[in-house]
């Protein structure tokens, strides 16, 4: 007897079908009913941890046999502490004022109309993420929040983890009476299932890819729904000859080693010339200390000599490119010709090379003495994030609830004709 998962288009057909309609209940959803539901889905998954580490468990012995990389199996393990984490998200979500209604802009006209523009779901939203399985409730309690339906296709290697993780999610719909099909997973691990839900235009209003380059590039080659999404983190931290010695040595080490498998991580050194050969060696030699593969260009010292292939690389390990850049126009243009226009950052006391690094770079996010790892929705006060995009249409940088909206206009009149 044939599986329910056999018939793949089917089984995504009938999942997209249910997704629309539940979108149109949780768009009139009020607000109060929203954070019931993320409130219950945190204590019910506090409540499952033992099961998700269970299910974690399965995943991590799929990963070790399929010969994940390290940075693969970070993003894929959890523990109590990663359990905690996601749950102090879904219930920061849940505080977080509605999204939905907001009024944008207001204004009257000379013929007597008044006009709003107010924020409104999108829709559906389509997610499709590889070894993260917190995604599957950083993203459904997003979506929720932002009154829409989506349905998530997590990887093969996080299967057992997000099914977990879902259940919970589903208790917490169910506490408020929402319907389930507002937060759906795909049950199969077939990839036939991404296919489907990147020509779905009758189903999904957008999807959004978490992974790597393999599945993002995939996505954005083949996809007819609307993308939101980044290829790389190509990530640079320029320090400038007016940088601050300590900040410096304190910050770069937390950028590259406190995770080096996300998307945050500082994957490029660039230093002025005038402090490389105290300051910037002695970054170099830190990092070696902390056991980072240092690729160093001229005017450093580093493990191994830089090539041309190390520019431009998301390397997601202990291993990041250096070399001295004459000033703050050098570091900006060797940004511009290898970065991925999501994060970048400039270390100095120099305002005005603040000021010449944030006007001249395009990037999504731009920091200025603070770690890139911070690039991520929940320390930016989103709860969580469905992802970090870098193109320039909609949403940029960190997507959280709010960037999960459109915009309608409402016009009234009070009889107004047009001559």
């Amino acid at each position: 007897m044939k599986g329910m998962t056999d018939d793949i288009p089917a089984l995504m057909r009938d999942i997209g079908l249910a997704a629309r309609a539940a979108a149109a209940q949780m768009a009139a959803i009020p607000s109060d009913r929203k954070k019931v539901a993320l409130l219950a889905a945190a204590d019910a998954l506090w409540f499952r941890r033992a099961e998700v580490l269970d299910a974690n468990g399965r995943d991590l012995d799929f990963g070790r046999d399929k010969g994940l990389s390290q940075a693969m199996m970070d993003r894929l393990t959890l523990d109590e502490a990663r359990i905690q984490g996601i749950v102090d998200s879904l219930r920061a979500i849940a505080e977080q004022a509605d999204p939905v209604g907001r009024v944008l802009a207001e204004w009257e006209q000379p013929n007597g109309l008044h006009i709003k523009r107010v924020a409104t779901p999108l829709g559906v939203v389509g997610v499709i993420y590889e070894s993260r399985p917190n995604v599957t409730a950083d993203a459904g309690a997003l979506c929720l929040k932002a009154g829409n339906a989506v349905i998530l296709r997590g990887g093969s290697e996080s299967f057992h983890s997000s099914q977990a993780i879902h259940a919970a999610m589903l208790d917490g719909l169910r506490s408020a009476d929402l319907p389930e099909t507002a937060i759906q997973l795909v049950p199969t691990r077939d990839r036939a299932a991404v296919s489907e839900m990147l020509t779905a235009t009758d189903h999904i209003d957008v999807i959004v890819p978490r992974g790597g380059k393999g599945l993002v590039g995939l996505v954005q080659r083949e996809a007819r729904v609307p993308v939101f999404a980044h290829l790389e983190g190509i990530v640079h931290i320029y320090v400038d000859a007016a940088a601050d010695r300590d900040m410096a040595l304190s910050v770069i080490r937390n950028a590259k080693t406190r995770r080096t498998g996300i998307c945050g991580a500082a994957e490029c050194l660039l230093v002025h010339k005038d402090v490389a050969a105290s300051l910037g060696q002695d970054i170099c030699d830190m990092l070696m200390e902390e056991g980072v593969e240092v690729r160093a260009g001229d005017g450093l010292q580093g493990s191994v000599v830089a090539t041309e292939d190390d520019w431009g690389t998301e390397f997601l390990d202990m291993k990041i490119a250096a070399k001295t850049i004459d000033n703050v126009d050098d570091a900006i243009a060797h940004i511009r010709r290898y970065g991925s226009n999501h994060t970048d950052c400039i270390l100095t006391e120099d305002d005005e090379a603040v000021a010449r690094f944030f006007g001249q770079l395009d990037s999504a996010i731009l920091m200025h003495n603070a770690s890139t790892q911070f690039a991520d929705g929940g320390e930016f006060g989103m709860g969580a994030e469905i992802g970090i995009a870098t193109g320039k249409m909609h949403a940029r940088g960190p997507v959280g609830a709010e960037q999960l909206c459109s915009f309608k206009y409402l016009v009234s009149g009070n009889g107004a004709i047009r001559s």
